[in-house]
């Protein structure tokens, strides 16, 4: 008997200590565990936080650079979005320049078509545009001789070669002016004969018809100007843009005007000395 009672407690005994032996290993893989995790999150803190560091020691730009160019995205500066910006251009005193310089041509080209007008008064303009043949070559009378004005209704030409009185009488016979010019030693004499109600007429309606062309010639002008401002208005402020335009429809209208005082002081001209 007691030798049955002693193998029940070593029996007992080694249930216990292999309970126990249990008991421990799973503590211990517990702890392992929970050691494994806090070495871990401790060694990814130690790992981060030299680069958190060094991410604030850095400038705003160069984070955000660093950090786009980490997550694989581009960067500002490769995406565009910092662009080199640079002034506007002032295209004002171009487009300005260059409508004034084809207004200022309509308006001369204007002023040689009136000039050619024939009228009650002796004007030396008025053989400017008169062409003279001589020696196989055509040149303006203008160019062959000198032009004055003996009184109001007599012209004298003076050839500054004489061996181109003949040519010089020709042309002026030939030209729409209606002129009769008489030799007189080198020169010629050319009285202006009165105008007729038939011509001062037909020379009204030309008056008319020249203001119509130099006004279109101005207004052609004005559109290039206007469309050059909106091919550069990309570029200049909004405010620019339409200053701009106000300059260049105030300076169509002050050629305009002219181009309407000279064709009314030609036909006050026309109709008076008639």
């Amino acid at each position: 008997m007691a030798t049955m009672a002693m193998l029940v407690r070593r029996a007992a005994s080694s249930r216990n200590a292999i309970a126990f032996l249990r008991r421990c290993s799973s503590s211990s893989s517990s702890s392992s565990l929970v050691v494994g995790r806090d070495y871990s999150h401790k060694a990814t803190t130690l790992l981060r936080a030299p680069d958190l560091d060094s991410d604030l020691k850095l400038p705003s730009f160069l984070r955000d650079s660093r950090r786009g160019f980490a997550k694989g995205k581009k960067s500002r500066d490769d995406s565009g979005g910092l662009a080199d910006v640079s002034p506007p251009v002032d295209i004002g005193p171009s487009v300005k320049a260059t409508a004034t310089s084809q207004m200022e041509a309509a308006i001369d080209a204007l002023s040689r078509d009136l000039t050619k007008l024939r009228t009650g008064r002796a004007s030396p303009g008025m053989l400017d545009h008169i062409v003279v043949e001589t020696g196989g070559l055509k040149m303006p009378l203008s160019h062959l001789a000198l032009v004055s004005v003996l009184d109001p209704k007599t012209l004298s030409i003076n050839p500054y070669d004489p061996d181109t009185v003949k040519e010089l009488e020709k042309a002026i016979v030939s030209s729409p002016l209606g002129l009769n010019p008489k030799l007189d030693g080198q020169r010629l004499i050319a009285s202006i004969p009165p105008l007729t109600k038939e011509h001062v007429q037909a020379m009204c309606k030309i008056v008319t018809k020249s203001s119509e062309v130099v006004k279109q010639s101005i207004r052609r002008a004005r559109q290039k100007a206007l469309d050059t401002v909106k091919k550069g208005a990309s570029g200049l402020p909004k405010d620019e843009v339409k200053r701009l335009e106000k300059e260049v429809e105030e300076l169509t209208k002050k050629f305009v005007k002219s181009a309407e005082d000279m064709c009314k002081s030609k036909e006050n001209e026309i109709t008076t000395q008639a």
